[in-house]
């Protein structure tokens, strides 16, 4: 049954292309999308709570219906939403921090991002989107020597 639906899909997207109704390769776009975001995923599943020992997966900070990857142009914008564990969690902004520097370090290809907190899920998610989303508060934190070694403790890969 699978090869006969790929079949069909193929040809689908063969006559739309054909009648000018879609671009070549955009049947693919898609799964390229779904492929980048998995990729993101697992750069941040592992990032460490900065409380607890837990990662931000095992606490269910971050998901996998967390990411998104959109194509813009010739590079991809990466948004990230993840959840606090509770409303008023007093290190959701470092949270926000630890996701930043992982994927700034790690991502291999030419990205934009933007970390959110989900909506309706922290008391003053407004003021923590807006520093997470800050390149001049970030740059600013990370200068703290304290933060610095926090965020590093963090984003470590387990061995």
């Amino acid at each position: 049954m699978q090869p006969v639906s790929r079949l069909l899909s193929w040809t689908l997207s063969r006559v739309l292309w054909l009648l000018g109704l879609s671009e070549p390769g955009a049947a693919r776009q898609p799964q390229i999308m779904e492929e980048k975001a998995l990729e993101v995923y697992d750069l941040i599943r592992t990032i460490r709570d900065p409380e607890k020992r837990n990662t931000l997966e095992e606490l269910e900070v971050v998901s996998e219906s967390c990411v998104e990857v959109q194509e813009i142009n010739e590079e991809y914008l990466v948004i990230i939403r993840f959840t606090p564990t509770v409303p008023h969690c007093s290190l959701a902004t470092l949270i926000g921090l630890c996701l930043r520097v992982k994927l700034q370090r790690c991502l291999p290809f030419k990205h934009k991002l933007e970390i959110y907190i989900s909506e309706g899920t922290h008391s003053t998610e407004e003021d923590i989107n807006m520093q997470i989303n800050d390149k001049e508060r970030v740059a600013a934190a990370m200068e703290n020597p304290n933060l610095q070694e926090i965020v590093e403790q963090c984003v470590l890969e387990p061995d």
